[in-house]
């Protein structure tokens, strides 16, 4: 069991990261399903907590603030595109339903350019421009995420580091 724990740990904060995304629509909309986004972000902070064996309060504080910034940066990178992709339908616009979005947060500004740009049949020069502004934002947001995981990576003890990592949260 004790093997298992690090594990479903891991995979709440990706299921928690998945659900974050979608958050502010989904409280301006009343959540789904009675679904609450926040009380499931708490929950996983808690679950943090608890795997980090944090018990002061103050500690904790701390910790908090750069797990929630790591899990910021994550989400901001998103799955590279893959989730979008993935679960799109070719043609782009779906009418006045706006483009046929299955999954993930709302495109960057290049990612929806290198979108249309795929949907128009641009010329080989277009797209590259629109690949290249993708990259340099991906990597901007990596840089990010590295980071902010070296901040988190600063206020841990070496066994806290250890369940971060098997968490997720660190490299």
């Amino acid at each position: 069991m004790k093997r298992l724990t690090p594990v479903l740990a891991g995979a709440s904060v990706a299921v928690a990261l998945m659900f974050t995304a979608g958050q502010a629509q989904a409280q301006g909309r009343g959540g789904r399903g009675g679904f609450d986004p926040a009380q499931m972000q708490q929950r996983m902070m808690e679950n943090i907590r608890d795997q980090l064996g944090v018990t002061d309060d103050a500690e904790w504080k701390v910790i908090e603030s750069r797990v929630q910034k790591v899990l910021e940066a994550r989400r901001e990178l998103g799955f590279g595109g893959m989730g979008r992709m993935m679960f799109r339908r070719p043609g782009g616009d779906q009418g006045d339903q706006g483009p046929r979005r299955r999954f993930g947060p709302e495109p960057s500004e290049a990612e929806a350019a290198l979108e249309k740009a795929i949907d128009a049949k641009a010329s080989t020069e277009e797209l590259k421009a629109a690949m290249a502004k993708l990259r340099a934002e991906r990597k901007a947001k990596e840089e990010a995420l590295r980071k902010a995981q070296e901040e988190l990576k600063k206020v841990l003890n070496t066994r806290q580091e250890a369940v971060a990592l098997m968490m997720g949260l660190v490299n």
